[in-house]
């Protein structure tokens, strides 16, 4: 995960990395310290407990505009941790004071406010009014509190829980307004609490997917979507399904890309918790929703048949050949469970000058799945 240099300074200050020398603002570090650092699997948490972001950064880690993060800033969602002192020059007006906003508090957001469409607040379109403009500003004199019912939303649980919590421990947030059938806690108290005891977790940043798809027309273009579900049929003659958020242009882009009768390629999609997966033809938009708030939704689908990995370089689909008969002991190639092989170029058998199989089909696919299966597993034909 690469870092500012800046950023390695507040790593320092922390006691995460030993100081050298140099320049305190960006210090002199071991490199194996670094490595040791860059391995752990809690270094984006580390981050941002400990390295504070700026508004443009903030805005970034949230995934939305910086007009939609200074609307945050001035509904009283969050505060500043701190100011820096930046010269900029002539290019600005010399020396500008930029407030610093702790990393953790940008990330928990989207937890901390549950009411709030986030999917849709950051695929806003350029240029279109923040839907957060509309908000009143928390009031000092009330607080910002919430109810059970939004404490239970923000660990993704029912408001039942959140009250037996409420009786099991002691240390459970007291209310501080509200009645005793409908009691109100300190909205920062509840999420300090949550985190405690591991009632939720700190995002780890927006996820998205990310798809290469070609035309034989308009050739290979790269895209992104924001909050991706993936569903995957176990059915041949089924279909799969990816829907997304993405901005207008994207969505016209690739709907012209997909309106032809054999759709288009997907030459790979790399999404969260998923192998890396390719489909030859057959990609198309079914649907396209917009949400009140302006964001906009798309979904593809292609083909379940058809889908199979991704190679890690090039994008091509993996392909297993079943060969017509068993593979002899000068074969070099790559086998698998399903009893097809990937065929090596200098494999004597199987060659590029040789035709290895009866049978092609994608790996990882359903067909490469249906194979790899105990018999006496397999259904019959």
């Amino acid at each position: 995960m690469p870092v500012s240099s800046t950023a390695v300074g507040h790593l320092v200050h922390a006691g995460l990395l030993a100081y050298l020398g140099g320049d305190t603002a960006t210090p002199d570090v071991h490199p194996d310290q670094v490595a040791t650092l860059a391995r752990r699997r809690d270094l984006p948490a580390l981050l941002d407990q400990h390295v504070p972001l700026g508004p443009d950064q903030a805005a970034v880690r949230l995934g939305v505009r910086r007009t939609d993060f200074d609307q945050v800033v001035r509904l009283g969602w969050i505060a500043p941790m701190g100011t820096v002192e930046i010269d900029y020059k002539r290019a600005r007006g010399g020396v500008t004071e930029v407030p610093l906003y702790s990393g953790q508090d940008v990330a928990l957001l989207p937890v901390s406010r549950p009411s709030v469409d986030w999917r849709a607040l950051r695929t806003l379109a350029p240029g279109r009014r923040s839907p957060l403009a509309v908000l009143d500003p928390v009031d000092p004199e009330e607080g910002d509190t919430v109810f059970l019912a939004e404490a239970a939303r923000m660990a993704g649980v029912g408001r039942a829980a959140v009250v037996n919590w409420r009786r099991r421990y002691d240390d459970f947030p007291a209310p501080v307004a509200g009645t005793d059938v409908r009691p109100r806690f300190e909205r920062s108290a509840v999420v300090a609490w949550l985190l405690a005891h591991d009632k939720l977790a700190v995002p780890a940043g927006v996820p998205s997917a990310t798809l290469t798809l070609r035309s034989d027309d308009t050739g290979e273009r790269r895209f992104r979507l924001d909050d991706p579900v993936l569903e995957l049929s176990d059915d041949a003659a089924g279909e799969d399904r990816l829907s997304g958020w993405t901005t207008d242009t994207d969505a016209d882009t690739l709907t012209a890309l997909t309106a032809t009768d054999t759709g288009a390629s997907l030459r790979r999609l790399t999404a969260p918790a998923t192998p890396r997966l390719a489909v030859p033809g057959g990609v198309r938009v079914i649907d396209r929703f917009r949400s009140g708030s302006g964001g906009l939704r798309v979904t593809l689908a292609w083909p379940a048949g058809l889908r199979g990995s991704a190679r890690r370089t090039g994008g091509d689909l993996v392909r297993h050949a079943v060969p017509c008969s068993a593979p002899g002991e000068a074969c070099r190639c790559g086998r698998y469970a399903c009893g097809g092989l990937s065929p090596d170029v200098y494999c004597p058998e199987h060659g590029r000058a040789a035709e290895p199989a009866m049978e092609w089909h994608p790996a990882s696919g359903i067909r490469c799945t249906h194979l790899s299966r105990p018999v006496s597993a397999q259904q019959p034909a």
